[in-house]
C-alpha cells in the first residue's frame, strides 16, 4: 500500500488529503482551496462561497429540469415564515436580481396565511407577527398577500371544482415561449428608453426585473371578524383528535391558497416543503390511508386543480442544509406556533412519524434521503391527471383527488366498510342531537335534527376519499364546516340524484350512437 505524504496517494494527484477519522476536513471538497465552514454529509465539507453556489444550483436545476414555469407567468410563493419557505423566497429574490447569471423569468408574489385563530393566539400577538411579516415582505420588493384563515368561511363553492387541463395547456413549446418572451421584453425596453440605442446584452439584463409599479402592491387583510373567529374556534372544537385537526387545517389552508391564486391570476404555486418534510409527509399519508395520492401529495408538481399547478422546489434540500444556508447568509425567519407546537410525540400521527424519522436520522444519516428517494419513484395514477376523456373522474370533495372508494368487491376497503357498518351505533332518533355524545364540546348543533331528515354524514361520506372520511368521522358534528363545503356537497348530491333519474336515457361510454 502506497504511503506517499506529498501527493496524497499513488500518482500524486486525485482527491485532496482528508483529515483522520473524527477530525476536521482540511480543504473544501469543491474548490480545494478555501477552509471548510460546514459539513453537509460525511466527508462533504464546503466553504461558504462553494456552499452558496451548490445551494443556488440545486434550486435552478430543479426548475430547469422540469420546465413547469413558462416565461412571464405569475407564480405565488406560499410563505409560512419558517426556514424552508424563507430560503425559497431568498432564492427567487436572488434569481431575479441584476447580478444573477441566469435570471428567472416569472413574476412572483408572496402569500402568508395567518393561522393564529386556530392556535389560540390573541389579536395583539397576531398583530405583532403581521407587523414583522410586513417588514420582511416589503424588503423583497414582491407583491404580497396577507390573509386570515377565517376567510375560508367566505369562499365560493367553485373552489372545490377542478378545472379541465385542456383550458390551461400551453399550445407552444417551452423554447418558443422563451423566444417570444425575450422579443416582447425587448420591445417593451425599447419603448421605455425611446429607441433601440442600448445594446442587446444591456437590454437582456433588464428582462427579469419586475415592473416597479408592482413592487409595492400588497393585499392586507381587514379587521378580524369576531363572528368568523368564533366559527373557526367552534369548527376545530368539534374535532376530537389532533391528527384530524392537522388534516383539516391543511385542507382549509390549501383551499384558501387556491382561492387567492385564482382570483389574483397566478397559475403556479410554490410550496416550501423540504426533503425532511416530504419524507415525513410520505410516511404520514401512508398511515392515514392516502397511499393512492402519494405522487401528488409529495411529488414536485401536483396538477389536481387543473388551472393552478402546485410545485415543491425545495424538496431536494434537507432541513440541515436549509438551516445552514439561513444561518450563513442571514435569511430572516419568523416562528409562528402550530397546532402541534409543544405537543408530545404521541399526540398525533404527524408528530409520531416526525419524531421517529428524526431520531432514526440522528443514528442513520441516510434515513430521510432513502425514504425521499423511494417516494420519488412513485408516479401518478392515470386517472389522476387524465381529464381529456369523455367522463370526468369523480373527485373527493375536500382534497380534490380522484376517489379511491370505487373498488371491486372483496377488497380491503370493502371489508373495512363492512366491519364499520356492523359495529356502528344505531341511528339517532327523532329529537336527539348529534352532540349528545360530546358534552364537553361547545354547542355544535343549533337545533335537534328534524324527524325523517337524512344525517349529514350519510350523504357527505360518499363524496370523500378514504382519508378524508377518517377526518370527518373524527368530528362530533358537521354543522360547523364552512358554508362552501355544504353548498358544493348539496350541489353534487342533487346532480347525482338527477343523473340517477335520467340514467335509462343516457348512453354508456362504450355504446356508439346509431348510424344515420
Amino acid at each position: 500500500m502506497c504511503e506517499s505524504e506529498e501527493g496524497g496517494g499513488c500518482g500524486g494527484g486525485g482527491r485532496p488529503a482528508r483529515a483522520p477519522r473524527g477530525g476536521r476536513p482540511l480543504k473544501c471538497m469543491k474548490c480545494k482551496e478555501g477552509p471548510p465552514v460546514l459539513i453537509i454529509r460525511v466527508g462533504d465539507a464546503f466553504c461558504k462561497a462553494c456552499f452558496k453556489d451548490y445551494f443556488v444550483h440545486k434550486f435552478r436545476a430543479l426548475l430547469g429540469k422540469n420546465r413547469c414555469i413558462f416565461p412571464g407567468e405569475k407564480v405565488l410563493l406560499a410563505f409560512s415564515g419558517g426556514p424552508a419557505s424563507s430560503a425559497m423566497v431568498r432564492q427567487v429574490q436572488e434569481g431575479l436580481s441584476r447580478e444573477a447569471a441566469k435570471k428567472l423569468r416569472f413574476k412572483p408574489g408572496i402569500l402568508f396565511v395567518d393561522e393564529g385563530g386556530v392556535c389560540g393566539q390573541g389579536l395583539e400577538k397576531r398583530g405583532e407577527v403581521r407587523s414583522q411579516l410586513e417588514r420582511i415582505l416589503r424588503a423583497t420588493g414582491f407583491p404580497y398577500h396577507l390573509v386570515n384563515l377565517e376567510e375560508v368561511f367566505g369562499l365560493p363553492g367553485s373552489i372545490l371544482r377542478a378545472v379541465s387541463h385542456s383550458a390551461t395547456d400551453h399550445s407552444q413549446s417551452y423554447k418558443e415561449a422563451v423566444d417570444g418572451f425575450i422579443q416582447q421584453q425587448e420591445l417593451l425596453q425599447c419603448e421605455r428608453t425611446g429607441g433601440p440605442g442600448e445594446s442587446l446584452p444591456g437590454r437582456l439584463a433588464e428582462l427579469s426585473i419586475q415592473d416597479p409599479s408592482e413592487k409595492e402592491t400588497a393585499e392586507v387583510p381587514g379587521p378580524l371578524s369576531i363572528s368568523h373567529t368564533a366559527e373557526l374556534t367552534r369548527l376545530f372544537g368539534a374535532v376530537k383528535t389532533l391528527t384530524a385537526r392537522e388534516e383539516l387545517l391543511q385542507t382549509l389552508r390549501n383551499h384558501l391558497i387556491l382561492h387567492v391564486a385564482r382570483t389574483s391570476g397566478y397559475t403556479k404555486v410554490m410550496m416550501g416543503d423540504s426533503c425532511t418534510r416530504v419524507a415525513v409527509k410520505l410516511l404520514t399519508n401512508l398511515c392515514l390511508g392516502r397511499g393512492a395520492f402519494l405522487a401528488g401529495d409529495t411529488g414536485f408538481s401536483d396538477g389536481r386543480h387543473g388551472d393552478v399547478l402546485v410545485l415543491r422546489p425545495m424538496r431536494e434540500y434537507s432541513a440541515k442544509e436549509i438551516a445552514f444556508y439561513n444561518r450563513l447568509f442571514g435569511v430572516p425567519a419568523i416562528f409562528t406556533p402550530a397546532l402541534a407546537t409543544k405537543a408530545p410525540d404521541r399526540a398525533s400521527i404527524h408528530r409520531l412519524i416526525e419524531s421517529f424519522l428524526c431520531k432514526l436520522q440522528s443514528d442513520f444519516p441516510s434515513t430521510v434521503s432513502t425514504v425521499y428517494r423511494t417516494g420519488e419513484k412513485l408516479g401518478a395514477a392515470p386517472g389522476d391527471d387524465d381529464s381529456d376523456g369523455a367522463t370526468e373522474p369523480e373527485r373527493c370533495l375536500l382534497c380534490l383527488c380522484t376517489l379511491d372508494t370505487n373498488v371491486v368487491d372483496g377488497s380491503s376497503l370493502q371489508s373495512t366498510l363492512l366491519s364499520e357498518e356492523l359495529c356502528q351505533k344505531p341511528p339517532l332518533s327523532a329529537g336527539s342531537s348529534c352532540c349528545e355524545d360530546a358534552p364537553t364540546q361547545t354547542g355544535c348543533c343549533k337545533a335537534p335534527p328534524v324527524a325523517g331528515a337524512i344525517p349529514p354524514q350519510v350523504w357527505l361520506l360518499p363524496l370523500l376519499c378514504y382519508s378524508c372520511r377518517l377526518t370527518i368521522k373524527d368530528m362530533s358534528c358537521l354543522e360547523p364546516l364552512p358554508p362552501y363545503i355544504h353548498s358544493e356537497a348539496e350541489r353534487r348530491r342533487r346532480r347525482a340524484a338527477m343523473k340517477q333519474e335520467i340514467q335509462e336515457f343516457l348512453l354508456e361510454d362504450d355504446e356508439a350512437p346509431p348510424a344515420s
